[in-house]
């Protein structure tokens, strides 16, 4: 990645840095980039929501929202979301605002109880693995760490994870229980995974006859171009292949509606949801069928929901935009940096040379901006080079932004030419 350098040429443009470091850390600068939160003016395009189900207390089949019951939740909503992450209405289930809490609660209950198609219990085998895909989503991997199931990190590509490694790791080794795929630009990088990925995924050998794909696809349908990308659908790619089972499907509307306030979804094969539904009627009388009516009349249908995530792109693209027009701006050319440039998603991911993140980070928020932590896109916090930041430029307005990118840009170059000069 590093351009080679005169030690004059070098000796100049960290002069320069440095000049420019001391500059940006005498502004008195308070801006945060970690998360990856709707900003206020997205959430106020779902302000409708506040009035509503407006005096109405039935859903479409009779059901009194406002009692208990219910536990697969609203047909309406289910119905709405089936298109969207691509799982029959009968086989998709409707819970409260947290897909995370989905995923949480499916390792738990793999954890104490049978899978179909297990031998036993996740919690009563000596070990239990996870491949990650890296760079990868953080709270998946915090997840993980909570129960105790050992995390493999696997290389990401262009198509997704790296199949060859994928498909040897899953054959050779039964505790490998699962993998995590954010599918559709993914977090961080913004990869979309590719018909064959899909296709090996569902079809692959593994030694674990419980195995499941976490699929979280958070961002279904969180397009940032005129090209939507489209995914091949997973579900339906096992059944095809002999493997009904093997996918769990996830999504919200976190990031399409109300961020803490939402709609979460799971999806699978009759025996999967059969399962989940079983174990969950131990833990609830039923999710809030309320705000699930709530979010069904606002919704409408698939394009209704497909028009209001073109609203919540008008104020999204202008600032993926000006994040890579300052990174080009600041950073081309320098061999100090890559970054991506997703089609949809939440985040950038900026790659800094071997041995500089955590420093890059550092400096940041010695300057007053607060990124996610170096190594918080790897398995246990540790990117083995040091070199990937999440940047999240979805909450910050415009000029918050700006001066966010382009303070991190200074703090590359001068942390890039240090290491240089060492």
């Amino acid at each position: 990645m590093t351009t080679e350098l005169s030690a004059d040429a070098l000796s100049g443009l960290l002069e320069r840095a440095r000049k420019d470091y001391q500059d940006l850390a005498g502004r008195g600068l308070s801006l945060n980039l970690t998360r990856g939160k709707p900003a206020p003016e997205q959430l106020d395009l779902s302000a409708d929501l506040l009035s509503l189900p407006a005096g109405r207390h039935t859903a479409a089949d009779g059901t009194d929202v406002r009692n208990y019951g219910g536990l697969q939740g609203l047909p309406e909503i289910r119905e709405i979301f089936a298109e969207v992450l691509q799982v029959p209405v009968g086989q998709l289930l409707a819970a409260g605002n947290s897909s995370l809490e989905l995923m949480h609660d499916c390792l738990v209950h793999a954890l104490l109880s049978v899978l179909p198609g297990a031998e036993s219990r996740w919690v009563d085998q000596e070990r239990i693995a996870f491949l990650c895909p890296v760079p990868g989503y953080d709270r998946h991997f915090a997840l993980c760490e909570r129960f105790g199931i050992e995390m493999i990190p696997v290389p990401m590509t262009a198509e997704g994870p790296d199949m060859a490694v994928v498909e040897r790791l899953v054959a050779e080794d039964p505790a490998v229980k699962g993998i995590w795929c954010v599918p559709k630009y993914s977090n961080p990088d913004g990869v979309c995974y590719s018909d064959a990925t899909v296709a090996r995924l569902a079809a692959m050998s593994t030694a674990a006859p419980d195995f499941r794909i976490f699929w979280d696809n958070a961002y279904a349908a969180h397009h940032l171009t005129d090209e939507p990308v489209e995914i091949a659908d997973l579900l339906a790619a096992c059944a095809e292949a002999g493997n009904p089972d093997r996918a769990f499907v996830f999504g919200s509307t976190s990031k399409i509606t109300a961020a803490g306030a939402g709609v979460a979804f799971f999806g699978s094969s009759p025996a999967n949801v059969e399962w989940l539904l079983g174990n969950n009627a131990k833990r609830s009388i039923g999710p809030d069928k309320v705000n699930q009516l709530r979010h069904a009349m606002f919704l409408r249908d698939a394009d209704g929901v497909r028009a209001h995530m073109e609203r919540q792109r008008a104020l999204l693209q202008p600032k993926f935009e000006m994040v890579a027009r300052i990174l080009e701006a600041e950073l081309g050319g320098t061999g100090l940096a890559r970054w991506t440039d997703p089609k949809g998603g939440y985040f950038v991911t900026l790659e800094v040379p071997d041995g500089c993140a955590k420093e890059v980070v550092r400096r940041a928020a010695e300057a007053g901006i607060v990124l996610t932590p170096a190594g918080a896109t790897h398995p246990y916090g540790d990117d083995p080079r040091d070199a990937t930041i999440r940047i999240a430029p979805s909450y910050p307005g415009l000029t918050e932004l700006e001066q966010a990118i382009e303070g991190l840009a200074v703090c590359v170059r001068l942390v890039g030419y240090e290491q240089q000069a060492a």
